[in-house]
This record gives structure tokens, C-alpha cells and sequence, in this order.
């Protein structure tokens, strides 16, 4: 199996990367909401799609998302089932600068098998923090690859991932780096971003297995919050103590939870990958600490594990059946399309780039109107998607828009090969 890494503009040509201006520096961006600021983007593309600028096609195996500061692009990748890595290559041309081996690829005998790095370095100044899906949490010097220092989610926490091993990107809040190892000891853990150190340990209830979700922060319920998707449902513990506070089940009854949880006010909302909906709850302050009331539960509400994107009143994204819309606080459908199927979605400019699990990408307008949809193109090279024995191997990767720095859409892909 080999992945592509493409690079094509996305506006009216591409400019420098710089030193210091603001880019996508973690998970779905500098929010963790799969929003840009990137303005003067093209708002329609040709029909045979953007130019390419360049692909790589010896990045390694791996599912990950990449992160963009300044002039290099940072993403995990694997060779093989004993080399799991992070490298820095640079946007112009995507040649390696650095590579720093995490640790072994987790779970590799793991079924459905899909035993690749798949998490999203986070940039903090000139750190870098890494997690190898064996639970291998590494602070890396940005310049460099060197490594600060190291800790083993499993080994230092007794952390307990789910079957397909670990999948979340290390959320930074301040001085505090967030992580899960799950299980009954220390299913959320709070360190000291500098050192490792450990602030504090929350064993939630249930002693939940990690899932494949990666935290946000919220403030809500007159707490800050952190939330996170675990094994049996959404949790909040408190920002401070690691106090636990709330848990939401209902989205938590499939094989798998992975979209980010999105959060506005006292709302949080979740989904279960593709097969049963989406839920919202709102959070109210107890006399013990915070309650979650359902306000519904929508199968057809954006549900993928591509994320959803929250613009003002309505949240978009897509559903088995393909791309949709939705009122946030009512779960009522405003339009449903087919396009391109169901697939991973970002906003910049008044336009979603949605990339489909399918391999092919789309140009749609942001508007709870009606599904209005602004060019296609099947990328560089696009391998046929192939049926395996035991499933199907589809593009699962988050499109990345740099914020401030180009004109340009970054996203990675897999080409199957027998």
C-alpha cells in the first residue's frame, strides 16, 4: 500500500510559505472546529480541478492528517510495523528535513486490519508534540526532530486502547498537554507541556477504553471543560482537577468513535461514525457538578467520520448518504445531495472542500440553502479503490487549508495496490 501527499492551490496562485505567520498547527486546525481564516480563494474550480503543484509518493503508510507552520508541512507516518515516525518536509517541494522514530505501529494483528500512524502532530512555538498509534507521546524541537522527552501511554498510565490502537492528536491548552491512555487508572491525563510531568490523572467511570477521538476544550456549565469521545460515550472533566463530570452515551453504540466532538455555549454534539446518527445535549450546572440533557438524536444529521463544521446556526457535513446540512440546536435536516458520497470536511472562504472517502474531492458552497456544489476533480494519479477480504480501503484523511500563509489546499490520499 503506498500514500500520496498532494499539494494544489487553492486560490489564485500559490505564495511563499513564511516563517511565523499563522497555519493549521493541529487537528482540524487552529481551533479544532475544520475552519480556516484563508481568504481570496477560488469560489469556483475549473473542470479538470486546481493545478497540481507536486505529490509525494514516499511519505510511508499511515492515515494521518498533516500539520502546515511556517515553510514545512509535520506528519506521522509508518514503514513497516516497527517504525512508526514523524517527519518535517518542506512545503515548497515536500523534501525531507528531519525524521524522529516514535515506535512500533499498535495493535498490528488488529481486525478489520488497519494498523497504520494515523494521528496529527500538534505545533506549540517551537515544540511539537507527537502520539504513535502504540501510545508513544513524544515533545520534539520543532527544528530538529530531537526529542525533549518521552512517555508510553500504556506503560506510565496503564493506558488501555481500543482495538484499532491509538488515533487521538495531542490537544495543547496553555501549559497543560491533554491525552488519553483509557482505562480504569488514568483514562484522561493532564501533563505539564514542557516536561511530562503529570498534573493530574481522571479515572472516569467505567474505566473506558480509548477511542479514536481527539479532545476539545469548552466552557460550559460555568466549568471549563475538557471533552472527549471515549470507548462508551462523550465525558467532560473538569479543566483544573480532571473532576469528572457528565457522560452522553447514545452516540457511542457503534463500532467506532472518532469524530471530534463540536461544541458552542452549552451545547456539545457527537456521532458515531456512519451507521447511527448524531446527538446533541445541553450542559447544565448540579449541585455535584454539570448534567448532559439530550435535546435530540438525528440519524440523518451529519454523522461521518470526516468531522462536522458548525457556521452559525446549521452544521454541515456529510452522512452515508452523502453531503448535508442541518439546524445545530434542532437536529431538522435543511438539504440533503449525494455529490461525491460521504467524506472529511473543511471551511475556508464561503466554500467546504470536502475530500470523500472515495479519493475524490469537491468544491461546495457553505449556505443552509441547498447543496450547491462549485467543481470536482479526482486527484494525481488516483489508484482504483480495491476490495480487500476483510474491508474496504477508502481515503479517510482531513483536507488541510494553511491559514495566512497560502493560497493553497493540502490533503493526503491512499492509492491501493494489489
Amino acid at each position: 500500500m503506498k500514500r500520496w501527499l498532494v499539494l494544489v492551490p487553492a486560490g489564485f496562485g500559490l505564495l511563499a510559505f513564511g516563517a511565523g505567520v499563522g497555519d493549521w498547527p493541529q487537528w482540524r486546525g487552529p481551533q479544532r472546529n475544520g475552519i480556516s481564516q484563508e481568504k481570496g480563494l477560488l469560489k469556483e474550480w475549473p473542470a479538470s480541478g486546481p493545478k497540481l503543484l507536486w505529490s509525494n509518493e514516499d511519505i510511508g503508510e499511515g492515515y494521518a492528517t498533516p500539520s502546515v507552520v511556517g515553510d514545512r508541512l509535520y506528519i506521522l507516518s509508518n514503514r513497516g510495523m516497527e517504525n512508526e515516525f514523524v517527519q518535517a518536509l518542506a512545503v515548497a517541494d515536500s523534501k525531507p528535513v528531519w525524521t524522529t522514530r516514535l515506535g512500533d505501529v499498535g495493535s498490528p494483528n488488529q481486525s478489520p486490519p488497519y494498523p497504520m500512524a494515523r494521528s496529527t502532530p500538534t505545533i506549540d512555538g517551537e515544540l511539537l508534540y507527537a502520539l504513535g498509534s502504540d501510545g508513544d507521546l513524544a515533545c520534539l524541537e520543532l527544528a530538529t526532530g530531537k526529542v525533549i522527552w518521552r512517555k508510553s501511554l500504556k506503560r506510565d498510565f496503564g493506558g488501555k486502547p481500543g482495538k484499532w490502537a491509538y488515533a487521538e492528536s495531542p490537544l495543547i491548552d496553555g501549559d497543560v498537554l491533554i491525552a488519553t491512555p483509557g482505562g480504569a487508572e488514568a483514562t484522561i491525563v493532564a501533563l505539564n507541556k514542557k516536561t511530562g510531568a503529570v498534573f493530574w490523572k481522571s479515572a472516569v467511570p467505567g474505566g473506558d477504553l480509548a477511542a479514536y477521538s481527539s479532545a476539545i476544550v469548552t466552557e460550559a456549565a460555568g466549568r471549563k471543560q475538557y471533552v472527549q469521545f471515549l470507548d462508551k460515550g462523550v465525558v467532560g472533566v473538569d479543566a483544573k482537577t480532571g473532576q469528572y463530570l457528565w457522560r452522553y452515551e447514545k452516540t457511542s453504540t457503534g463500532p467506532a468513535n472518532i469524530a471530534s466532538p463540536v461544541a458552542r455555549d452549552s451545547y456539545v454534539y457527537s456521532t458515531n461514525a456512519r451507521r447511527f446518527g448524531a446527538g446533541l445535549v445541553q450542559l447544565h450546572p448540579t449541585s455535584g457538578g454539570v448534567s448532559a440533557e439530550e435535546v435530540y438524536f438525528e440519524r440523518d444529521a451529519p454523522n461521518t467520520l470526516g468531522g462536522q463544521i458548525l457556521l452559525g446556526a446549521y452544521i454541515y457535513g456529510t452522512n452515508p448518504k452523502g453531503m448535508c446540512a442541518a439546524e445545530y440546536t434542532t437536529g431538522k435536516i435543511k438539504w440533503q445531495a449525494e455529490g461525491i458520497g460521504p467524506g472529511a470536511v473543511l471551511y475556508a472562504d464561503g466554500n467546504f472542500y470536502l475530500h470523500g472517502e472515495n479519493g475524490n474531492v469537491a468544491l461546495v458552497e457553505a449556505t443552509p440553502e441547498a447543496y450547491r456544489e462549485k467543481g470536482r476533480f479526482t486527484p494525481f494519479n488516483q489508484r482504483k479503490r480495491v476490495r480487500s477480504k476483510s474491508s474496504d480501503e477508502m481515503a479517510w484523511t482531513y483536507p488541510v487549508v494553511p491559514t495566512g500563509a497560502s493560497t493553497s489546499a493540502i490533503w493526503e490520499r491512499f492509492g491501493v495496490t494489489t
